[in-house]
């Protein structure tokens, strides 16, 4: 039999770390996190990464287990994760895969071969002058033409990525899109998916952020700032420290630092849905309906032959 594992995801600010914890209590669960920011130490309030107060006793995995300088990579999260499941299952708990990056997630739960290409540095090097003298745009237009299915994937902004499918296609004369094979999932997985009405979630992001700012966001990016981190960094890259960093730098004003990560947050959410939308073994919840949780609970219940407490 393959291992039980449920899948809860969605866009930033909807819900998902409220509703997995109550999961969690109800079926013997422990939570995976599917943010490839939160595995970042001292990323904190920019993430929403859960505080140990609002954990309730719950175990999480996969936070806080990289500096901000490190690289971490989906085959390493692949890797992580699975073992994370195969642990869980042994402890004979339910084990829930829990995030917005679906890149990520997928990877975990639809049995994605990831390629294995040998690092080129000498034409990373070339690749990254190349950003750096014609800008993020001109690099994500080159993947473009030998790779338009991965280009659509990325964002211009990120670099890391976009250089790796181009280094892939430079070895091995394919590009990545096409080395990725999904086969069948290792695991009886079960996809729960949540959504609320677009303007309501706006809002919600809207002041999620107000109240990221009010939290100590700034000094949360100083303290990375006065580590050395600075923003060629991937991990610097994530919402609300690209901005927040090119504010301190000085490069834009608080008021319109502000404004991006609202700005940002937004779009980033409508990528989200946009990638989830695609997968038709999503179970989709109206979080903002007053029967989802129970009708939730029903389905994982019946699908996996569960007992609530």
């Amino acid at each position: 039999m393959k291992p039980k594992l449920l899948v809860i995801v969605g866009p930033t600010a909807v819900g998902k770390t409220r509703l997995s914890v109550w999961l969690a209590k109800r079926f013997h669960g422990e939570i995976i996190s599917g943010d490839s920011m939160q595995v970042y130490r001292g990323m904190d309030i920019g993430t929403a990464k859960i505080m140990p107060g609002e954990m309730e006793e719950i175990p999480h995995h996969l936070i806080d287990i990289r500096d901000p300088d490190q690289l971490f990579s989906v085959q390493e999260y692949q890797k992580l994760a699975r073992e994370k499941i195969a642990e869980i299952t042994e402890r004979e708990q339910l084990p829930m895969l829990v995030g917005g990056t679906g890149l990520y997630i997928e990877s975990v739960v639809h049995d994605y071969a990831m390629p294995h290409v040998k690092e080129n540095m000498e034409l990373r090097k070339e690749l990254k002058e190349m950003a750096q003298r014609e800008g993020k745009e001109a690099l994500h237009r080159k993947l473009e033409k030998v790779d338009p299915v991965q280009a659509h994937k990325l964002h211009p902004n990120d670099v890391r990525r976009i250089i790796r499918a181009l280094e892939v296609y430079h070895v091995t004369g394919k590009p990545f899109s096409e080395l990725k094979r999904k086969g069948t999932s290792p695991y009886d997985a079960l996809w729960i998916g949540l959504t609320m009405p677009r303007e309501l979630l706006y809002e919600r992001i809207n002041r999620r952020v107000d109240e990221m700012i009010a939290s100590g966001l700034v000094d949360e990016v100083k303290q990375l700032w006065n580590k050395g981190y600075r923003l060629h960094l991937t991990s610097m890259q994530a919402i609300g420290y690209k901005e927040i960093m090119s504010y301190l730098e000085g490069d834009i004003s608080f008021d319109e630092a502000v404004h991006l990560i609202k700005l940002g947050s937004r779009k980033y959410a409508k990528r989200q849905l946009s990638w989830f939308r695609r997968l038709s073994e999503i179970h989709w919840f109206d979080i903002t309906n007053a029967e989802s949780f129970q009708e939730i609970e029903l389905l994982i219940a019946g699908k996996f032959h569960l007992a609530r407490e």
